[in-house]
């Protein structure tokens, strides 16, 4: 077993400032299960991917966001969807988070994630698969269930940004407790063999 909490490192893909989906890893730290830590981390700072900018050496905040994420065990990621898909502002995250160094290693590499979103009609289901899609660049392992997709969010959460819906917020702790469990699975071999 893990000799301290794992860590969790969160993000929203929205830079709104009353975003849904920051509301979401906010209702996750408050249902956060023994054994682990949660740090929400804003993307408002990482600047639009540029190889000739990484080229030059990265900006301190694409450092300090990589930085972050060398010292999680997991990922905790909150997506909206715009236009059938995830946004601009998380696949740019990823984009400067899976950038090998000459080592040929990635702070991303092999993280387990969890996905939520609070979307439309369809709860982000479709940002949510093409996220699943993008991160096997990485060999990430998206935990498979609970999906936790909230439909017509604006109906869900009150002026102050919380989730009113228990069934949702159920879903989002068991979500928890299930990124918990893989993280000890993937992160110790010997464990594999009892997943299912």
């Amino acid at each position: 077993m893990f000799n301290q909490p794992i860590h969790i490192l969160a993000f929203a893909g929205s830079l709104r400032r009353n975003s849904h989906n920051k509301a979401l890893l906010h209702v996750a730290q408050e249902l956060l299960p023994d054994g682990l830590t949660l740090e929400i981390y804003d993307l408002a700072e990482l600047p639009f991917f540029n190889a000739d900018v990484e080229a030059a050496g990265p900006p301190d905040a694409v450092l300090h966001f990589r930085n972050r994420m060398k010292a999680a065990d997991a990922l905790l990621i909150a997506t909206p969807e715009y236009n059938y898909s995830t946004t601009a502002v998380l696949t740019n995250a990823i984009d400067w988070a899976s950038r090998r160094h000459p080592d040929g290693k990635s702070p991303l590499d092999d993280l387990p994630v969890a996905l939520m979103g609070a979307g439309g009609r369809f709860g982000t289901v479709r940002a949510q698969n093409h996220l699943r899609d993008i991160l096997l660049h990485n060999r990430n392992f998206v935990i498979p269930s609970p999906q936790v997709m909230i439909s017509y969010a604006g109906r869900e959460f009150d002026e102050d940004g919380t989730l009113l819906n228990d069934r949702y917020r159920e879903q989002i702790a068991n979500l928890l407790l299930s990124l918990r469990d893989w993280t000890i699975r993937l992160k110790q071999p010997e464990l594999m063999a009892t997943a299912v």
